[in-house]
């Protein structure tokens, strides 16, 4: 009895026990699609789906798309292909062609030209015989005919041989006058070259005479600066001599004579360097100068000599 309640009892929890998961399964499953509906989970998913769809279908549209580019691809491929090969054959057709019709060509001009040539020939038989058969004025017109173009012929040799003769004469006598020239145009070259030698020497001289002009010019223009400085040095002496008003001697202490007597002695003494200074700056510009138009008189005069000499 004990063990049949027990096991009575098992069962009741177990089954209990079923029912209650399935009730809190079942109630948990409600709470989530709730809860999921709330979120918008199921329209998440219903948009991945439609996501999916579109793209399978896209994806089975660009297959097919690219079959086909493959398939009209390779369409397009045999069509080159064809017009290739029929370009080929033209162009060989018409080579042909081409060939075909210059052998046509020649063949029709080498039968064209013989066929001429056999109707000339035969027109001059004709007439061949014709002027055998003809009367006897036209032989004798034809034998003088004859008798005048050798007589042409003749007359045209002698003028040749003529013109011959007269131009190895003229040439052999060009070539006399032109060795006649050469020498003298040897002649005159070497005659110019003694006349360009000395002319060149005159030239380097002139060259150089102008660079020591230059050199002179520099020098008097500092000359000129220095004579300048000169009479500045000396205007301001007189300006200085004259700022110093001279007293009158008047009766005075012996102390103010001592005084005046120095500051004449002070004036008379800067007046002595001054002059001494200005004596030494003028001879030394004197001497300049003096330098400076020797060496300009020396340097014109082979100038002019030189100048007239080549006029």
């Amino acid at each position: 009895m004990a063990m049949g309640l027990i096991n009575r009892l098992t069962e009741a929890g177990t089954v209990m026990g079923k029912n209650s998961l399935q009730k809190i399964s079942a109630t948990g499953k409600s709470w989530w699609d709730r809860y999921e509906e709330f979120v918008g989970i199921n329209e998440v998913r219903e948009a991945q789906g439609k996501v999916t769809e579109e793209e399978k279908r896209y994806r089975a549209a660009y297959l097919n798309a690219e079959e086909s580019e493959r398939e009209k691809f390779s369409l397009f491929s045999a069509a080159v292909r064809e017009s290739h090969e029929k370009e080929r054959t033209r162009a060989e057709k018409t080579k042909n062609w081409s060939i075909i019709g210059s052998v046509l060509g020649a063949i029709i001009g080498v039968l064209g030209s013989t066929y001429v040539n056999r109707v000339r020939l035969q027109e001059l038989k004709v007439l061949v015989l014709e002027a055998q058969k003809g009367p006897i004025n036209l032989q004798e017109a034809i034998k003088e005919q004859a008798s005048s173009h050798y007589v042409q012929q003749k007359d045209l040799s002698d003028v040749i041989a003529d013109l011959k003769n007269v131009l190895q004469t003229r040439t052999s006598q060009e070539i006399k006058e032109g060795a006649l020239l050469t020498r003298e145009d040897r002649n005159d070259s070497i005659k110019i070259d003694s006349l360009l030698i000395p002319l060149n020497e005159q030239l380097n001289y002139t060259k150089q005479v102008s660079s020591r002009l230059g050199s002179l010019q520099e020098q008097f223009n500092s000359l000129q600066e220095s004579i300048a400085q000169v009479i500045s040095e000396v205007q301001s002496v007189k300006l200085a001599v004259h700022s110093r008003p001279m007293e009158r001697v008047m009766p005075r202490s012996s102390a103010e004579g001592k005084g005046q007597a120095s500051a004449v002695r002070d004036v008379i003494l800067e007046l002595c360097d001054t002059e001494r200074r200005l004596e030494a700056q003028i001879k030394r510009n004197s001497i300049y100068s003096t330098a400076l138009t020797c060496a300009m008189f020396a340097i014109t005069l082979p100038v002019l000599y030189v100048i007239l000499k080549g006029n």
